[in-house]
């Protein structure tokens, strides 16, 4: 499973970016310009939402739920867990 820190993700332009939190949790705040799917949503059906060809970037509060997500879909999608999750987002932008 690939992951990436917040400080090289910051380094990016133009990731596909996919908060797989809770929808009430997004809407109090989220990385800018990431898309919520929640993951119940995205593990039920991750050929409605993801692309085989295309990069995403994974994130949850911690890191625990994106970390599974990513070890779950890895052999189907590309897909990179954002170690440390919103919170260290938050911590690293104060």
């Amino acid at each position: 499973m690939e992951k990436i820190l917040i400080s090289e993700l910051k380094e990016l332009n133009e990731v596909n970016i996919i908060d797989v939190r809770k929808e009430e949790d997004y809407e109090k705040g989220y990385i800018l310009n990431a898309i919520n799917i929640p993951k119940n949503l995205l593990m039920s059906n991750p050929d409605k939402y993801l692309d085989k060809g295309t990069k995403y970037y994974i994130y949850c509060d911690i890191g625990l739920l994106s970390r599974e997500i990513c070890n779950s879909l890895d052999r189907d999608y590309d897909l990179v867990n954002l170690v440390g999750g919103y919170k260290k987002w938050i911590e690293t932008n104060k």
